[in-house]
């Protein structure tokens, strides 16, 4: 679906539905020309929005190049919409969970790339005091070790939740992390596909935890999440170094580096089967 080309004004479209207040003022507007709605509940106001959205952007420091580059074709995607609908409680043991990923292929597999990058772990660990096992537990959970990241662009699905009401506040931020990550030079927008809730990576980061833990660890002058595996793993360990990951101990429910794994998320079931995978994958079981 093409986007249509936007409009400069944005007035007179009252399907949008306002829950808040202004976004920011484009120099040499007044009060009044430059409010936009903070927020919908269809696809109606979007342009208007994004309008709004751009002009809050270049206020937080965003270059206009960045900007076009980002948002030039973005639309509202109603399947973003749809599956943030459809989401459903998790309902699954750990049990009937930790069956289904922490499968023999994880297992085999990870035990694989723990051999063939046998030096990086190590340097890794060094530097965060996170052992293998565990970043591969994750790289494995997250995207089958890089072999599937999600087909959403990252910049549009932040854009149509940043837009929709239910969540705007937490994916407008999101979306303005985004766009200081192709500012900075380690994506460029076409790059950014990932899963429908804009996570980016072979590990699955927000942009927000991109830009606070994602790391240059092989020297090339950007921090890439999506290609390059040093930066993947060492971004990973980052993020649980930077969530209490104490170097040496546990990382069973119940040992100290458990609630750091439940920093990377916080549904029980899935941190236990990270810590069940990385036994195996170390060697601790089948």
């Amino acid at each position: 679906m093409a986007r249509k080309k936007r409009k400069t004004s944005v007035f007179g479209v009252a399907a949008v539905v306002a829950c808040a207040s202004v976004l920011g003022f484009a120099p040499g507007f007044g009060a009044a020309s430059a409010r936009a709605a903070e927020c919908g509940r269809n696809g109606e106001g979007f342009e208007a929005w994004l309008g709004g959205f751009e002009r809050e952007a270049a206020a937080a420091g965003i270059s206009k190049p960045t900007i076009d580059a980002a948002l030039g074709d973005v639309f509202y995607d109603r399947s973003v919409i749809s599956h943030d609908r459809g989401q459903k409680v998790f309902r699954q043991t750990f049990e009937q969970f930790s069956a289904r990923m922490a499968n023999s292929f994880r297992v085999r597999k990870g035990r694989s790339l723990l051999q063939k990058h046998a030096a990086l772990f190590k340097r890794i660990e060094q530097k965060y005091g996170v052992p293998g096992p565990v970043l591969v537990a994750i790289w494995g959970l997250e995207t089958d070790f890089g072999a599937y990241l999600g087909d959403f662009a990252t910049i549009r699905a932040l854009a149509t939740l940043a837009y929709d009401c239910r969540r705007s506040e937490k994916f407008r931020g999101e979306l303005l992390d985004a766009l200081r990550i192709v500012q900075r030079g380690d994506l460029d927008p076409a790059q950014m596909r990932g899963a429908w809730a804009g996570e980016i990576g072979q590990t699955q980061f927000m942009p927000s935890s991109y830009l606070k833990f994602a790391v240059d660890f092989d020297g090339d002058g950007k921090r890439d999440l999506v290609h390059n595996t040093a930066d993947v793993l060492a971004s990973t360990a980052n993020f649980l170094q930077g969530s209490g990951w104490k170097p040496g101990a546990g990382w069973n429910e119940g040992e100290p580096n458990f609630p750091a794994l439940l920093e990377w998320n916080k549904a029980k079931v899935y941190s236990k089967t990270i810590a069940l995978l990385a036994e195996k994958i170390g060697g601790a079981g089948d």
